[in-house]
């Protein structure tokens, strides 16, 4: 799951980033509103996480925004992250396209819980996801195949994720760019072949991921 954090403080954003990545989420840091917006128009996130204070706007205006505007890419799900603590502030929150609200300061676990809350949305997935011999533990961060439990990376473990979320579509190099890596990661090297190379061989045989000629990758059941 790829996340945008738009937070100005810039040692706090540096504190969460660290700790979601941790988590096995791809990061992207917004400290204003313009680092923000160009982001936005460019890159498709998953969550992103909105600071309302920035120094050069109101991220309520952004995520009104958002919900219009098609120069902008509007992220999944938006979770707004805030001193602002007044109910009226709240429900200012939500009622401008928020999905959630989480006021600071806040517990780091709570924030990682409220976003695998958010990445459930709309999917039917519980806290473990089941996919043929595959099981997913959201909140352990543990993965099974069988009864064998597999020894992943955080890389491998948020790509897996993410082709567990979407079992049985093919999804392209761009795809798993855009959605587990972060800014940072150069489109023209071999990342994605070599992560999903040794994701690969840790789930073991029958093959899992199987390779579509020309289009991408889709994770099925063994043939």
């Amino acid at each position: 799951m790829r996340i945008l954090l738009i937070e100005d403080d810039p040692d706090l954003a540096e504190v969460v980033a660290l700790g979601l990545r941790n988590e096995s989420y791809a990061v992207d840091l917004a400290g204003t509103y313009a680092d923000a917006e160009e982001l936005l128009r460019t890159t498709g996130y998953d969550v992103a996480c909105v600071d309302l204070g920035l120094p050069d706007g109101d991220g309520l205006d952004l995520l009104r925004r958002l919900a219009h505007d098609g120069a902008l890419r509007r992220p999944r799900r938006s979770l707004v992250l805030t001193a602002r603590d007044a109910v009226a502030d709240r429900v200012a929150g939500l009622d401008a396209g928020a999905d959630d609200y989480l006021v600071k300061p806040f517990h780091f676990a709570e924030l990682v819980a409220r976003l695998r809350a958010l990445a459930r949305r709309g999917t039917g997935y519980g806290a473990r996801i089941q996919v043929g011999e595959l099981t997913l533990d959201l909140a352990a961060h543990r993965a099974w195949r069988g009864g064998a439990e597999l020894n992943l990376t955080a890389r491998e473990f948020s790509l897996l994720r993410y082709f567990m979320h979407h079992p049985g579509e093919v999804l392209s190099a761009e795809d798993l760019l855009e959605h587990v890596w972060d800014v940072h990661a150069n489109p023209f090297t071999a990342s994605v072949r070599v992560i999903l190379s040794r994701l690969r061989r840790k789930l073991g045989d029958p093959a899992l991921i199987v390779t579509v000629t020309s289009v991408g990758y889709r994770l099925g059941a063994p043939s």
